[in-house]
């Protein structure tokens, strides 16, 4: 199948779908996705889209997506999204040459790929077989299982990073600041900005006490790097923002599926390190990871959990009370290097929302 080779990373992209202008292919991990690269209107496609119809306990938003990749605006235009089958628009034919979709003639070579939920290439077929691809995949059972043993996340949980009385302090902090609603970074016309929308439910508050930020800074350089380093073999020493963050169950406090390093601004980031600072007083709004199954992780109150800015994650609702965490990421030399020459990519407007972005004079040391 050319460059296209069952059981490696399945090609990431950004494409036009019918709600977003760059809708994030790689945010689709924990579920079985495929998708269809579909020829102009005629006989052909409408008979592989009519395959998907018969197959409802298949395709259903917790379990296998299915995408409709259209080479054409007029059909795009006229496709509506709804199960089993949701679209893109390849314009300019990108998503269909990654996945070896293309003729010698730069026309759509028909086919199905399907996508494992740790996002793999498991197989590829063309169109007239769907049917034995899709039955293969029900067959196969729930995302969760697709492994044949259970998957857990490459994350650390270090307990006893801060201690009581210091996140009793940085809760107090957030409650004399009150906090702002926290938004999520996305690229738009080349430039990292901040943007609020249902993504995400969170306030956040900028630490700027001088002796809070050295106490962070202490304790994680201290007692957390050195672990980062025994079992990631990799040397921390920047930390990118202080804050805390309020998860509350008022609003159902949470954060989608994402990853923390996908835009010029933030691709620097090496680390995400998540600290509960009263682990004992929430419901929910734990860690998830989906493409390693649906059990969630919960650090102790003051424990921190870490994890590659690579991985997809998401913070689950709060269902009852509210969750204080302090939230920085961890980078070297190499990634502060990374994170001046990108600075001219964040857009830095006054009024944004709090961010998941770094100001320009960030960046201290993360050893005490």
């Amino acid at each position: 199948m050319g460059s296209l080779f069952t059981g490696a990373p399945a090609p990431i992209f950004k494409v036009r779908s019918k709600h977003f202008a760059q809708f994030a292919f790689s945010s689709l991990g924990g579920r079985w996705v495929v998708l269809g690269f579909l020829p102009g209107p005629g006989p052909e496609r409408d008979a592989a889209i009519a395959m998907l119809e018969g197959l409802p306990g298949l395709f259903r938003d917790d379990r296998c997506l299915a995408f409709g990749v259209l080479p054409d605006e007029a059909s795009f235009k006229a496709a509506k999204d709804a199960l089993p089958m949701r679209w893109f628009y390849d314009a300019e034919g990108s998503v269909r040459r990654l996945y070896d979709a293309e003729g010698p003639d730069g026309e759509v070579a028909p086919r199905w790929v399907a996508i494992d939920p740790s996002q793999r290439v498991l197989a590829w077929a063309p169109l007239e077989n769907g049917r034995q691809l899709f039955a293969s995949l029900a067959a196969m059972g729930a995302p969760q299982d697709h492994a044949g043993v259970p998957m857990h996340a490459p994350v650390l949980i270090v307990p006893r990073i801060l201690e009581g009385d210091l996140c009793h302090r940085l809760i107090a902090y957030y409650e004399a600041d009150g906090g702002v609603p926290s938004g999520v970074m996305r690229e738009r016309n080349g430039r990292t900005v901040a943007e609020l929308d249902d993504f995400k439910r969170r306030r956040d508050a900028t630490i700027t006490d001088p002796e809070l930020t050295r106490a962070l800074r202490d304790r994680i350089g201290r007692r957390l790097v050195p672990e980062i380093e025994k079992v990631f073999q990799f040397k921390a020493t920047r930390i990118e923002r202080y804050i805390v963050a309020r998860y509350d169950s008022a609003d159902g406090g949470y954060f989608r599926p994402h990853r923390d390093n996908t835009t010029g601004g933030t691709v620097h980031r090496k680390f995400a390190v998540s600290i509960n600072l009263n682990a004992e007083d929430f419901e929910g709004g734990d860690l998830r990871f989906p493409e390693f199954g649906p059990q969630t992780y919960r650090p102790p109150t003051g424990g921190a959990v870490v994890f590659s800015c690579s991985l997809l994650h998401e913070a689950t609702p709060v269902t009852r009370g509210i969750r204080y965490a302090t939230l920085p990421f961890l980078f070297d030399e190499a990634g502060e290097e990374l994170r001046a020459k990108n600075l001219h990519l964040l857009d830095t407007s006054p009024g944004k929302p709090s961010t998941e972005t770094p100001a320009p004079n960030e960046g201290a040391q993360a050893a005490g």
